[in-house]
């Protein structure tokens, strides 16, 4: 198979993400979620998939559709590449073995259809944080915690983030 075709082979649709979900299950493998634009994939990206995908067999990526970047107010050039063009980057990494486009706002009916065993985000978010509506709070963590799964939050590597990486670029461009 060609290895383009090994990558496209890993972004699912809504309908047809349940039967390899039961599959892994049915293999006994855990599966963790996590979720975000992955917008310029960078060293702080990697890292944390590295390590989201050390918490369970399966590595499972929301990934916000365009529409849904654009209602986060990440900036008006955000989403800089396209949702297409951000599931092929991700779907390529070795450790994500699932990517799946989201519209909505948040990701809970994603996770309520996931069921992942565990929960992850980055390090601005609390998992122990019970108030919806904090900041720190991670969208789902009731559905994962119902279903005796984990919530955990990875640190950040000091220094990556998209917003810096996005101010380095367009500074480069002014000069």
């Amino acid at each position: 198979m060609k290895k383009i075709l090994l990558v496209k082979h890993k972004i699912f649709t809504w309908n047809n993400i349940s039967d390899q979900l039961k599959g892994w299950r049915s293999e006994g493998d855990k599966i963790v979620f996590t979720n975000g634009v992955f917008d310029l994939i960078h060293t702080g990206h990697i890292d944390y998939l590295a390590k989201a995908a050390d918490c369970a067999n399966r590595l499972v990526v929301g990934l916000n559709g365009d529409e849904s970047v654009k209602r986060l107010n990440k900036g008006p050039a955000r989403p800089i590449k396209d949702q297409d063009t951000r599931a092929i980057i991700l779907a390529s990494l070795q450790f994500v073995d699932a990517v799946i486009l989201f519209d909505e706002d948040t990701p809970y009916e994603l996770i309520k259809l996931v069921q992942p065993d565990v929960l992850v985000k980055g390090g601005d978010y609390d998992p122990n944080e019970m108030d919806p509506s904090s900041k720190k709070y991670i969208v789902g963590s009731d559905l994962v915690i119902a279903n005796g799964g984990e919530v955990k939050s990875i640190e950040f590597v000091p220094g990556h983030s998209t917003s810096r990486l996005e101010e380095k670029i367009i500074q480069a461009n002014l000069r």
